[in-house]
């Protein structure tokens, strides 16, 4: 079995015990009630640099990132250095994530926020607008054709952004099929954990003019932004290099051009 398997297996557990807990009427309503969040898109289309600044506390192939881990005190400090958006993981028992991680910096900071997990039923896409994500994520590997379909559909019915990842050409095609319009390329393989940014340019030349891309992994310094900048990405998402950092807000600054004027 994957990682990735192994990941999702252990989130379909989870959500049995969270459905039991409360039932899918409960967060649809919940979800129906909440206010409208600041666009995800939107960020995603500004001029200059996008940074989506990850608050990530391990990982299945590094083990604990960052401790102790403030996922509120890292989201002021990225917003701080100029991060248009952040990501929060929810995922608890491969990343340490929470929901009460997403409530937190929804709290704190006023920019989009995506929800990083392993979407898989229609539940998870209440609980994200409930919890106010302004966007989700949806890995094309995990899912089928047509779940990820109406998976996408949901999403945007329910006023968030999906975020598409893809890790191939192939799996693009998949995503562009399902609708997606907006693409998070992941420049690591899922099989040996290796990152190459040339992953971004070689699955961007085979997406339509006006789809927006994320470049993710393995972005660690200006320059490695540069490259996928012009590669096609309209936005990075980044969580390692910060957590790591020794000053995540001046990591986010510098990564996000704006180290000569951030705070």
């Amino acid at each position: 079995m994957s990682v990735l398997d192994r990941i999702v297996t252990r989130v379909r557990e989870r959500l049995e015990e969270r459905t039991r807990a409360v039932p899918e009427a409960e967060i649809r309503a919940a979800a129906e009630a909440a206010p409208g969040q600041p666009s995800f898109r939107q960020a995603l289309r500004a001029p200059g640099t996008t940074l989506i600044a990850e608050t990530k506390q391990a990982s299945p192939s590094k083990g604990v990132l960052r401790s102790p881990y403030d996922p509120v005190e890292l989201a002021r400090d990225y917003a701080a250095a100029g991060a248009r958006a952040i990501s929060v993981l929810t995922e608890p028992d491969f990343f340490r994530g929470a929901p009460e991680h997403l409530t937190a910096v929804r709290e704190a900071v006023d920019l989009p926020l995506l929800r990083k997990d392993f979407l898989v039923e229609p539940y998870q896409v209440w609980e994200a607008r409930a919890w106010g994500a302004s966007a989700a994520l949806l890995i094309v590997a995990a899912l089928e054709d047509a779940r990820l379909r109406d998976l996408r559909v949901m999403l945007e019915e329910s006023g968030l952004c999906a975020l598409v990842e893809v890790h191939t050409e192939a799996e693009a095609e998949r995503a562009l099929a399902a609708g997606a319009d907006v693409i998070g390329v992941n420049n690591r393989d899922l099989s040996t954990f290796a990152t190459d940014r040339a992953v971004t340019a070689r699955v961007s030349r085979g997406l339509p003019s006006g789809t927006l891309i994320v470049s993710e992994s393995g972005i660690f310094t200006r320059q490695d932004v540069l490259e996928v900048e012009a590669a096609g990405a309209s936005a990075i998402l980044v969580g390692e290099a910060l957590v790591t950092s020794e000053s995540p807000r001046a990591m986010a600054a510098e990564l996000a051009g704006t180290a000569g004027g951030a705070a």
